[in-house]
């Protein structure tokens, strides 16, 4: 019985074109509109996705969505962008309202099984704290006890709370909010002691957002894991592999130091990786069932991973965050691309 399903298997697979993609209906449904819908967050987080009074949105989460308009369209701004709540995001990427959420989503074990969902990379490796201002004179979360903290329901960071008071064997009054801006309005109007969330965002809402940005400080502890990342729905292999290897792409591209400035010339080189990454030995776009020069586009109109992290939150922005953990692994970081091959 094994030999005869083996058997099967090897006949299915045969019967399949070598090393080209099978389309699912998620990337039918994008190639027939022309357009890439992206779940990005309601109120924008600075640095990762914010809206300018003409509608155009920019952010290191707008540009992965970007990048994958790129790769598909060699058009990187084919992208409609739809603001969701925390309590939105998951069910309308369910409903086939947006293509992908590129939003600060937290991949969970839950969130990967239960949700019919998938999460298929990181895009920053983040970690949830909290910010205070300076005048209550606390130097460590450990002094908040009995503290209110304005938090956003349906989110992961709600759950981080409760489970580091309960294991300090502290307690504390959430101040729930769905809407990020009544949140940080609420803190900001002294409604709650702390606001807590990723950090990144607290970073965000702290140069962005603070009438006085000095006079908060974001406390030193860490208390979770939170991988951020684009989810698609489950079962849409293609588009899937897409969204994931345009991020791998850009990882690539600044760890053999492409850039948007040197992709042209980088077209002359010799070296076989990157005649393999930009499509001059044709290929790798077949398998992935686009434009053999997917990743030069992608790079040439969004830039490699390294460019969108410093101008949007890294030294060339406001928030000047480190690369720390998200620096390439040959930095001392944890971002790592399987190579293009």
């Amino acid at each position: 019985m094994k030999k005869m399903f083996a058997a099967m298997a090897l006949g299915a697979a045969l019967a399949l074109p070598a090393g080209e993609a099978l389309a699912g209906k998620d990337l039918d449904a994008v190639k027939a509109r022309g357009q890439l819908v992206c779940g990005v967050a309601v109120g924008g987080i600075a640095g990762f996705m914010v809206v300018d009074n003409q509608g155009k949105w920019t952010g290191m989460n707008v540009d992965i969505c970007r990048g994958v308009s790129a790769a598909l369209f060699g058009d990187s701004e084919k992208v409609k962008y739809v603001p969701l709540s925390g309590q939105q995001r998951f069910t309308a990427l369910q409903a086939g309202e947006v293509d992908l959420l590129s939003n600060n989503s937290t991949w969970t074990l839950t969130r990967d099984t239960a949700l019919g969902l998938d999460f298929v990379g990181v895009t920053y490796y983040d970690g949830q704290g909290f910010m205070v201002p300076k005048k209550l004179g606390v130097k460590s979360a450990k002094e908040l006890n009995g503290a209110s903290i304005c938090v956003l329901t349906g989110s992961t960071s709600e759950l981080n709370i409760a489970d580091y008071f309960r294991s300090n064997k502290m307690t504390f009054k959430p101040v729930l909010f769905e809407d990020p801006d009544q949140s940080r309005s609420a803190f900001f109007s002294g409604r709650c002691d702390a606001y807590s969330g990723d950090q990144a965002r607290l970073y965000a809402t702290r140069i962005a957002n603070a009438p006085n940005p000095d006079d908060y400080m974001v406390l030193p502890e860490v208390i979770s894991k939170e991988p951020l990342g684009p989810v698609v729905r489950h079962g849409d292999n293609q588009f899937e592999d897409i969204v994931r290897w345009t991020q791998f792409a850009m990882l690539e591209a600044e760890e053999y130091g492409i850039t948007s400035k040197n992709v042209d010339e980088m077209l002359k080189s010799d070296n076989p990786a990157i005649k393999r990454i930009l499509g001059v030995t044709p290929g790798m776009g077949k398998a992935l069932g686009v434009d053999e020069k997917w990743v030069y586009n992608i790079v040439k109109q969004v830039g490699n991973y390294g460019e969108i992290f410093e101008r949007n939150v890294g030294s060339g922005s406001l928030l000047k965050i480190p690369r720390g953990q998200n620096a390439l692994w040959t930095q001392g970081g944890l971002q790592y691309a399987p190579p293009i091959r």
